[in-house]
């Protein structure tokens, strides 16, 4: 009840505005950490996808539609919180890479509402995750709310 609470005092009448008011908005990288905390307090979904097509190019209930059934840490899409307990599990030293180096997490949508189990709509933000290959860990990291072109 309480993230409700502190959904609904947000500014703005849209998801998509009281989500900016987070400083999460479409092509803006956000600190993983800042999402799993939004997640939290605010009851708002978030969901990290590791194949840039399925992010960019479906929609979010084809996708669910599709690899819902399949366990979760075999689908191309992950909860944050999810995502960070599995890696804390599995890695002790996570905490602290992601203090040296922040998981910046691209912005694919952040005006989507689903249905949750009690039927009521919630706000869901889908993310890409960067590719790690692509990772160039000597560069300083990006601002939050940094755009991408």
């Amino acid at each position: 009840m309480k993230r409700k609470k502190a959904w609904s005092a947000l500014p703005g009448t849209a998801p998509a505005e009281k989500l900016q008011v987070l400083g999460v908005e479409p092509h803006g990288l956000v600190d993983i950490r800042q999402l799993d905390e939004i997640s939290r307090g605010y009851g708002v979904t978030v969901y990290l996808f590791f194949e840039e097509d399925l992010a960019r190019n479906r929609s979010l209930e084809s996708v669910i539609g599709e690899y819902g059934s399949v366990p979760v840490f075999e689908r191309p899409y992950i909860s944050v919180p999810d995502f960070l307990r599995f890696t804390r599990e599995n890695d002790p030293s996570f905490e602290q890479t992601l203090q040296d180096f922040p998981l910046m997490v691209e912005i694919v949508s952040s005006s989507s509402t689903l249905a949750g189990p009690d039927g009521s709509d919630h706000p869901v933000v889908t993310g890409l995750m960067p590719f790690l290959d692509e990772m160039d860990v000597s560069a300083p990291p990006p601002e939050p709310g940094m755009h991408i072109p």
